[in-house]
């Protein structure tokens, strides 16, 4: 979900908070997916049939190619609301998080947005 229509929606700390868990479902998958990877190199070890060792390739390098797509996303998602919660003080009075959005560009991650104490605006972006 893009910064503007998460702020739209559900205000900036809800959207920080969402973004927050998706990310750590992420890092819980890419650590199930190390798990299936050590039960592939563990079930590899034993010598079996020639069928078996393909399928324990495969889903070696399935576990591998999942865990790597987790770790990637957790670490954009994290970085993503992480860079926008830096910006999310309002400079005049200093308050965290009360936001309301002004204005968005097409993507939807360079938001203008107003502090909802104050009503000084800032630029922010994801």
């Amino acid at each position: 979900m893009s910064l503007a229509e998460g702020i739209r929606k559900h205000g900036f700390k809800k959207w920080y908070e969402r973004e927050l868990l998706q990310s750590h479902a992420h890092m819980v998958l890419a650590f199930l997916a190390v798990v299936g990877l050590f039960a592939a190199f563990e079930a590899a070890s034993q010598f079996k049939g020639l069928a078996d060792q393909a399928f324990n390739l495969g889903a070696g390098l399935l576990c591998a190619a999942i865990g790597l797509w987790g770790l990637r996303r957790y670490l954009r998602l994290l970085s993503k609301a992480e860079a926008a919660a830096h910006q999310a003080d309002c400079p005049h009075c200093g308050t965290y998080g009360r936001l309301e959005l002004v204005r968005a560009d097409a993507s939807g991650d360079e938001v203008e947005v107003r502090c909802r104490k104050c009503g000084h605006g800032w630029h922010m972006s994801a």
